[in-house]
């Protein structure tokens, strides 16, 4: 019988040690073979839809680094694009989507659609699966992920990013059967796409909700907590052995709630968060996932070692995934994430 990956092993509980390391943003624009295939496509979009080269970039920081996972490349806002709405990404600015502010702009979201438009996506988990096993790389699990509910729609009624999503925090309160329906059509939809990446070769499948810290705790729970219950409980009840990773960033205080509410297999901490103090709100045995300072790897030498110390020290005897507390910046030196991976795997 096969071993289980080390960071299968991690998401179900186990406290292995060294802990299993992947990065978030592992692939990506620090990344000079990432540039070089990036220069070959016109936009963002083609190049998550292009199977053979999203393989190819999501494997780059396997071989040049050897980590215990390799994450799915492709983009949060995939589900309101294959739903129809348009998305573009333009540089220096980011997604750009047409607003979607009433009754009408709900309406038109075509859930149909969905697995003709994610079906080049799925293709790419396929071929990574096929590609780790066939480079000797089978020891490495892959993660399939999507964008929580609430996070997808800051940008689709803001029409973007933005620093505090103003109107999607208004139709919240102005409008909430509307803004509830359009977070329950987007949770069916993440359950849909998941479920897909999961029959497509995903091991495990993580939720990232960016946004969740912008909200109230009353809000947090009827918009993050409600949402992430129901796409966790589908997934278990369809894939029960496949862990699910949640990522509410910035969720503070409420993080013990969240774990225990949506039943979560490990959580995923920001930068933000004192380890001793989330474990102090769980109250259940679960992985927790993060949370080095993207900008401590930037900074590199003893800034990085003091603080990735410091994490592995507090989570010693514990399920723990070595990760930063948000994504690698491009401006990252890969000598530094070289650096970072063997101190981990020294630990």
């Amino acid at each position: 019988m096969d071993t289980p990956k080390r960071l299968l092993r991690t998401l179900t509980g186990e406290a292995v040690w060294p802990p299993p390391v992947w990065l978030m943003r592992q692939a990506g624009r620090y990344l000079p073979e990432y540039r070089a295939v990036r220069s070959k496509v016109k936009d963002f979009i083609s190049l998550c839809t292009t199977p053979e080269l999203a393989t190819e970039v999501t494997l780059q920081p396997i071989r040049r680094y050897r980590l215990d996972a390799a994450i799915l490349f492709s983009d949060i806002l995939v589900i309101p694009w294959a739903l129809g709405q348009r998305l573009a990404f333009r540089e220096g600015e980011g997604p750009v989507l047409p607003p979607l502010r009433d009754a009408a702009g709900v309406a038109a979201l075509d859930p149909s659609r969905l697995m003709d438009q994610v079906a080049p996506i799925l293709e790419t988990v396929r071929k990574v699966r096929q590609r780790l096993q066939a480079e000797g790389l089978g020891d490495t699990a892959l993660i399939g992920f999507a964008g929580a509910p609430f996070t997808v729609a800051c940008y689709m009624v803001e029409g973007g990013g933005s620093r505090d999503f103003a109107a999607t925090r208004g139709m919240a309160f102005s409008d909430p059967a509307l803004f509830t329906r359009l977070l329950d059509i987007l949770a069916d939809a993440t359950v849909s796409y998941l479920s897909a990446q999961i029959e497509a070769g995903a091991e495990a499948v993580m939720l990232f909700d960016s946004w969740a810290g912008l909200l109230s705790p009353g809000q947090f729970r009827a918009h993050v907590v409600r949402t992430t219950r129901y796409i966790v409980g589908e997934l278990g009840r369809r894939y029960p052995a496949v862990p699910v990773i949640g990522f509410p960033r910035l969720a503070g205080l409420l993080i013990g709630e969240y774990v225990r509410a949506t039943g979560v297999h490990a959580v995923g901490l920001d930068t933000g968060m004192d380890l001793v103090l989330a474990k102090s709100q769980m109250r259940t045995r679960v992985a927790y996932q993060g949370n080095l300072d993207p900008f401590a790897l930037l900074a590199g030498g003893a800034a990085m070692r003091e603080e990735s110390t410091s994490i592995l020290e507090s989570m010693r005897g514990w399920p723990f995934v070595f990760n930063l507390g948000h994504g690698i910046v491009p401006q990252t030196p890969p000598a530094h994430v070289a650096e970072l991976v063997e101190l981990v795997r020294a630990a």
